[in-house]
Order: C-alpha cells, then sequence, then structure tokens
C-alpha cells in the first residue's frame, strides 16, 4: 500500500462529467464531479501508463455518454504528524472520505470540453475545512478500504487525544439563572427582607 515513505501513498482521480437538469440546465448543460479516488490493487489493476494528464476511461455499466469519465494520475496523499485530529475525526464518521480539491484548467480535453484539474487529495476533515472556507471547490467520496486500513494503522500508532478539561466561566459573560433571566451578586451587606429589625 505504502510508497516511498510510510505517510504517503500514490492515487489517481476519476473524475465524472455529467448532464445538469432542472433550472441550472439554462447556465451550464454539464458540470464535472468526484468519482472516485483510485489506489494500491485497484489502481494497480487498470495498467494505465502514468502521465501527467488525464487518461479517458470507458463509461462505468448503465452509464450514459462516452467519454464521460476521465482519469487523472500522479497525485499523492501524505499523512503529517501536525493533523492527527483531523485523521481521526475522518476515521471515526460513519464513513471515512478522501476530499479532492479542483479547478478548472485551461485545457481542453479531446472530445472539446474544458477538463477539470485535481490539485491535492487528503483525508484530513481540517483541510477540506480549510479549502471549502477558502471557497475552493472540493468533492468528496468514501476513501478505498486499503487507505481507510492504512490510515487506521497511522492514526492509532500515533493519536492521543487530549483529556477534557473542565471549561471555567467566562468572566465576561453576565450571569443568568436556570430559565435566562439576569441575575446579580452583591458582595456588600446583605439585604434585609421584610423591613427593617431595629
Amino acid at each position: 500500500m505504502q510508497t516511498g515513505a510510510p505517510n504517503r501513498v500514490d492515487v489517481s482521480v476519476v473524475m465524472r462529467r455529467e448532464p445538469v437538469s432542472g433550472p441550472m440546465s439554462r447556465w451550464q448543460s454539464w458540470r464535472w464531479v468526484l468519482a472516485d479516488v483510485l489506489a494500491g490493487e485497484t489502481l494497480a489493476s487498470l495498467a494505465l501508463p502514468w502521465s501527467a494528464g488525464p487518461l479517458p476511461l470507458e463509461p462505468a455499466a448503465g452509464e450514459q455518454g462516452e467519454g464521460s469519465h476521465w482519469l487523472y494520475p500522479g497525485l499523492t496523499i501524505e499523512l503529517h504528524p501536525d493533523d492527527l485530529e483531523g485523521y481521526y475525526l475522518n476515521l471515526s464518521s460513519p464513513q471515512p472520505c478522501c476530499w479532492v480539491m479542483w479547478r478548472p484548467d485551461e485545457a481542453v480535453l479531446p472530445d472539446g470540453s474544458l477538463a477539470p484539474l485535481p490539485q491535492i487529495a487528503t483525508l484530513s476533515y481540517h483541510d477540506a475545512g480549510r479549502w471549502l472556507d477558502a471557497q475552493e471547490r472540493v468533492d468528496q467520496v468514501p476513501a478505498p478500504a486499503p487507505v481507510v486500513a492504512w490510515l487506521a494503522a497511522y492514526v492509532e500508532s500515533r493519536y492521543r487525544p487530549e483529556p477534557k478539561r473542565r471549561q471555567r466561566p467566562a468572566s465576561f459573560q453576565s450571569l443568568a439563572d436556570r430559565f435566562g433571566n439576569p441575575v446579580s451578586i452583591s458582595t456588600g451587606d446583605r439585604r434585609r427582607r421584610g423591613g427593617d429589625a431595629s
């Protein structure tokens, strides 16, 4: 599974061009979406040349449209020790994902359509969140099983969750009773109830 350093794995991204229906079709008739991230034996079984450019793939069974799938080889997923929490959050979700940030490319594919250009792939919730905050195009797909196992081994050997600490009340916030009504605390003499006792 690992290639090179133990914290890196080579992957390829499959982008799919699909027709747009409904009101959005007035502005564009098709769009690009992330279809898959391939790694390990699945990638090796394709026996495709390792190149910098996109390669057309045959549509999957039941798919319409010739040349609607394009393979982008040459990406690498790297794991960084300072992002263990982001990997842990991904692993603890019901379906661990792989996120790909991509941008429109100026290149034109042989079928005449503008190409997408995958930039980077990650397994970190934090990376994906930062990219979305920066208004980048980010799509996600379920991570391949061998990649999930590789990530789990990496996180299990390094990640130690921080113990939960008691949160002290913020001194700048006003106090409220259990119904949300403001309360005040006086440090002066206690007020007497029912009038003056003297």
